[in-house]
């Protein structure tokens, strides 16, 4: 790494103050220090104090947990392709079908999100931040793999600029970015983000009864089937057979997003954000909490089948678990009060179920959940240090 740290000291000068691509320093400096700590300190002389992590580290660290989830929705990707048609495929097969849709998606993501971040910073004159390093990475996670590119790259400027820079850029933001990315597909092109579009067929044709409706969409089907005799047949009519059993859900074997149909996963990711101390295991667990108790009280209702859904059936079923790990746990647009943590958490559970049942024209709940609290956490933070503060004036004039 010696030869590389050499090869930007020695062009650094041509964009210090004076060179002649003094403009462009801020992105000379953003590019260095991805991979080399910067030389700057606080101060000359003094005590200095060092935390063990910085933004990159970070980010670098919220990259690692989702690693799991970019694997697997690869696997599954091509595992989805090859069911789909009804062709035998081997593991390598699979994972080359679904790198070659998905990799793609990842380099229109940060080429656009980047791209701009960088002219923004030249425009501005301002440092590089790499709050980008994980937005990036969690837009073609929340996207189907039949996603047109295109629409990627218009998403991803949406985002960064309206959701991001329009605030003042990384920590500014009051919306989680990625889902901005997302809503603006949902809402502005919903045919290819919604309903039965979560496969890659490629030139292929699907197999005689192939549907790839995600479960959430057999689910918002059945709201008015008010006579069905079962519950546990709620899936059971979905084109092959066992693929909508709670385990291979949890798992992730089914049609839905790219990263976020393996709950399993997703708790790997959560485990490695709680244990470095970057996710909030109460957000985490608010989420997880939240909807399964809305589940709970549907069950006591049972006004229709998806009603009587058995509530932990919410855990797997849709992004709900990528959400509460990657999306609800965003420490800009999240409370940040301890308090605030469980409230927060527990309402975008709530008000996931809540979308999901009443409101099938939107069955993916989480993300306009976590879109919805993302404007009241301050609100919530507030609230919870006020009375914070009322607590501890009873308490002085006791």
């Amino acid at each position: 790494m010696k030869f590389i740290q050499n090869a930007f000291d020695s062009i650094e000068h041509h964009f210090e103050k004076g060179g002649k691509w003094e403009k462009f320093y801020p992105i000379y400096e953003g590019h260095r220090t991805i991979l080399f700590a910067p030389k700057l300190t606080t101060g000359k002389t003094g005590v200095q104090v060092r935390d063990a992590i910085d933004l990159k580290r970070m980010m670098f660290t919220v990259i690692i947990a989702m690693i799991p989830c970019l694997i697997f929705g690869m696997w599954n990707v091509g595992h989805q392709h090859f069911l789909a048609t009804g062709v035998e495929a081997t593991l390598a097969d699979k994972f080359l079908i679904g790198a070659l849709k998905v990799i793609p998606i990842v380099i229109v993501s940060y080429a656009v999100g980047l791209g701009i971040e960088f002219a923004i910073c030249v425009i501005r004159q301002h440092p590089v931040n790499e709050g980008y390093l994980v937005t990036g990475m969690l837009i073609p996670l929340v996207m189907p793999a039949s996603i047109p590119l295109w629409q990627v790259a218009l998403a991803t400027a949406f985002a960064v600029i309206i959701a991001k820079e329009a605030f003042g850029g990384t920590g500014m933001n009051v919306l989680n970015v990625a889902l901005t990315a997302r809503a603006f597909l949902y809402f502005a092109y919903p045919s290819d983000i919604s309903g039965e579009v979560w496969t890659f067929l490629g030139d292929a044709q699907p197999i005689a009864a192939y549907s790839g409706a995600t479960p959430l969409a057999i689910g918002a089907e059945t709201i008015d089937n008010i006579n069905s005799a079962s519950v546990t047949s709620l899936f059971g009519d979905a084109w092959s057979a066992g693929i909508f059993d709670f385990w291979n859900m949890f798992l992730g074997v089914m049609p839905g997003s790219i990263g976020e149909t393996s709950t399993l996963m997703c708790l790997i990711g959560a485990a490695i954000l709680v244990l470095t101390g970057v996710g909030s295991w109460k957000i985490i667990a608010g989420v997880f909490g939240g909807a399964y108790a809305m589940g709970l009280i549907f069950n006591l209702i049972g006004a229709n089948q998806f009603m009587l859904m058995p509530p932990e059936y919410h855990w797997v079923i849709g992004g709900l678990a990528f959400g509460a790990v990657f999306m609800a746990t965003d420490p800009v647009s999240a409370a940040q009060t301890e308090t605030g943590k469980w409230v927060y958490g527990i309402l975008i559970g709530v008000i996931t179920v809540l979308i999901r049942v009443f409101n099938p024209a939107y069955p993916e709940g989480i993300m306009l959940a976590i879109l919805f609290m993302n404007v009241f956490a301050p609100l919530i933070d507030y609230y919870v240090v006020e009375a914070n503060k009322k607590r501890r004036l009873q308490r002085a004039t006791v």
